[in-house]
């Protein structure tokens, strides 16, 4: 299964990385690689717990991105 990693520099030089696919999924890391890494094993184990929870994913949802504008 392919997902998409969303990676942020933050100010303090540290990357926050997310997978838009499976919410929780967030971590961090020095580098951009690192959080990379943090993110791959921070899937896994979320998909893991689901799992042994018995919690299914709909694999198959589409997901739909639209740009918000607040007042």
């Amino acid at each position: 299964m392919e997902y998409t990693a969303i990676i942020k520099e933050t100010d303090s030089g540290w990357y926050i990385a997310q997978c838009e696919q499976i919410p929780g999924a967030l971590t961090q890391g020095k580098t951009s690689k690192e959080a990379i890494e943090n993110l791959k094993e921070a899937i896994v184990l979320i998909l893991e717990a689901e799992k042994d929870h018995g919690i299914r994913r709909n694999e198959d949802k589409r997901i739909i991105r639209r740009e918000l504008v607040t007042v």
